[in-house]
């Protein structure tokens, strides 16, 4: 069932090749790829020529949460006539003329865990390939975790300096997007633990730290945390606040400040986010691709190498996604491999002093990792009815927190 539902936005994706896989977690988003060659695969003949697909916020579109749990389904007849006049000029845009909306396929793609996301796949009228558009549905009061108008800021950048492979479909309020997938598919919790894959997504995480983002280049982290910890307290109840100790972790979060941000550090373009589902690979390059730039923002770039050695103690494909292993966490020897191979892929000359002491600063910010999820997951179980137990996820990074802080920090 299709309904308008709510103040959420919808994002469509485009997939000309069948055999591509999609997972996805938390937030999904759009692709950085500058090595991969689109121009010759494109199927828009000119990039400007973008479709202009106007969603007025008392118009947004969404999908009934009970289509998330079908393996897979169509769009009825009885779908909202903006969805279908999206849908149709989107695929007549690609040569498709679509004369009942029930040619759309629609599959659910398990992983997402803020926004839902739905694989559209209709027939072409060339060829024998189908295509596929991802329909991304923004998770309810997402806007209490990053601002919408810094994506678009985000995709406007990446439009402009020569990432031609998505277009920006709406600038409004809530917007929709379009992006270009081709052979690609997304790694799963197995293959970042390939040394070759790793080695490549360390120097694409390099890459995107690079990025010269416009605007301001100020540290987010601190502020951030401060700001899901006040939404935190408002919301839960005072068992909640209890057990989370939500009435200290402000003190802790100064403390950590004090402690992470001592002597110099690089400060870089964070992707924040980066676990396997945020990691594409295409099937005949292997060019790493980096999606899902919601919680993108400027931060210590140790930050970002502690958020994705935290990450590999999850699988969120299992039968308990919110369940995360920490006896299965990077060992020293696979963390410094993985900063070897960030360090390198930049062509400055290596020291073993710059990697060891990047490999100390990684390992402690995993405490303010473990707290900027711990929130996340905490304010997210009071707002989002995505199936996912976000207060157990929650529950195991504060005691991963005060676990491993006397560890890493003496106190």
């Amino acid at each position: 069932m299709v309904r308008i539902w709510g103040k959420m936005g919808v994002v469509f994706l485009g997939c000309s090749c069948s055999s591509a896989l999609w997972t996805w977690k938390k937030r999904s988003s759009f692709p950085l790829n500058s090595n991969a060659n689109f121009s010759k695969r494109r199927v828009i003949k000119d990039p400007n020529q973008a479709l202009k697909i106007k969603v007025s916020q008392s118009q947004v579109l969404s999908v009934d949460r009970e289509m998330a749990i079908k393996k897979n389904g169509f769009i009825p007849s009885s779908a909202p006539e903006e969805l279908k006049k999206v849908l149709k000029e989107v695929a007549a845009e690609w040569g498709d003329t679509i004369q009942d909306i029930e040619e759309f396929d629609v599959i659910p793609l398990k992983g997402a865990m803020t926004n839902e996301v739905f694989q559209i796949i209709w027939p072409k009228n060339h060829g024998d390939r189908h295509l596929k558009v991802l329909v991304r549905i923004y998770g309810e009061g997402v806007e209490l975790f990053f601002n919408r108008n810094d994506e678009i800021r985000t995709f406007e950048y990446m439009s402009n300096h020569g990432f031609k492979h998505f277009y920006l479909i709406s600038r409004l309020a809530t917007f929709a997007q379009l992006f270009f997938f081709w052979i690609y598919q997304a790694l799963s919790a197995a293959d970042l633990r390939d040394p070759e894959i790793s080695s490549l997504i360390a120097a694409k995480l390099r890459e995107f730290h690079n990025l010269d983002m416009p605007g301001p280049k100020n540290v987010l982290l601190w502020e951030q945390l401060r700001t899901w910890l006040s939404q935190a307290k408002k919301i839960c109840s005072l068992r909640t606040t209890k057990e989370f100790r939500l009435d200290i972790l402000g003190e802790e979060i100064s403390f950590l400040e004090k402690e992470l941000t001592k002597g110099c550090q690089e400060i870089g373009f964070c992707h924040n986010d980066l676990q396997y589902g945020n990691i594409m690979m295409d099937e005949e390059t292997r060019a790493i691709t980096l999606i899902d730039y919601e919680y993108a923002s400027y931060n210590p770039v140790a930050y970002d190498l502690a958020n994705h050695f935290c990450e590999m103690a999850a699988n969120y494909h299992s039968e308990t996604p919110h369940i995360l292993d920490y006896s299965i966490y990077p060992d020293i020897k696979e963390r410094r491999r993985f900063i070897s191979s960030y360090l390198a892929s930049s062509g400055n000359e290596l020291s073993d002093a710059i990697v060891e002491q990047l490999l100390i600063d990684a390992e402690k910010y995993t405490l303010a990792n473990h707290l900027f999820w711990s929130l996340w997951g905490i304010i997210s179980g009071h707002i989002n009815k995505i199936d996912f137990n976000y207060l157990e996820y929650a529950r195991q990074r504060i005691q991963q927190y005060w676990l491993t802080k006397p560890l890493l920090l003496g106190s």
